[in-house]
């Protein structure tokens, strides 16, 4: 039976097996716009109402770009997701699972925010009107671009190999 290092790959074939793929690119670019909106939450000037930016709750009154409601814990989640989609960027199936998976979940927070009350304690992190349509909008795109772009992932089995 032969191994691996006992064939090694041509080298104008090494380009092929190391590249990413779009759909690696894609979650790469979605990650990054989730660790900039989630770093950007600390940034006063860019977030009005810095100083009563609050952990969690409803009572944070800090809007990144003065729009957004946001808390600590608010740009901790954002933080989180585009950490986590950066490292499942580095396989296809990973990115692909990133962007649907990311999507479900900002699909579940935009609802949530729709439906918890604005000055409830379950309002947790805090949400707004602007914040429940941005996360309504980055679910839609966020799958959209799992799909569009997971749909070439289709898997291909080969023949085994017999080395009489």
């Amino acid at each position: 039976m032969s191994r691996p290092q006992d064939h090694p790959l041509p080298p104008q074939d090494i380009g092929a097996y190391t590249a990413r793929r779009p759909i690696q690119r894609v979650a790469v670019s979605a990650s990054a716009v989730l660790l900039l909106l989630g770093g950007l939450g600390f940034v006063p000037g860019v977030t009005t109402g810095y100083a009563t930016m609050a952990f969690a709750g409803p009572d944070s009154g800090a809007l990144l770009f003065g729009v957004f409601a946001v808390s600590v814990l608010h740009n901790l989640v954002h933080l989180a997701v585009g950490a986590i989609g950066l490292a499942l960027a580095g396989t296809a199936t990973g990115a692909r699972a990133f962007l649907l998976g990311g999507g479900v979940l900002f699909l579940a927070l935009g609802c949530y925010g729709l439906l918890a009350p604005r000055d409830s304690a379950a309002n947790l992190l805090p949400l707004n009107a602007a914040a429940d349509l941005l996360h309504l909008g980055l679910a839609a795109g966020l799958v959209t671009l799992g799909v569009l772009f997971g749909r070439r992932l289709a898997y291909t089995p080969t023949a085994p190999r017999s080395d009489g």
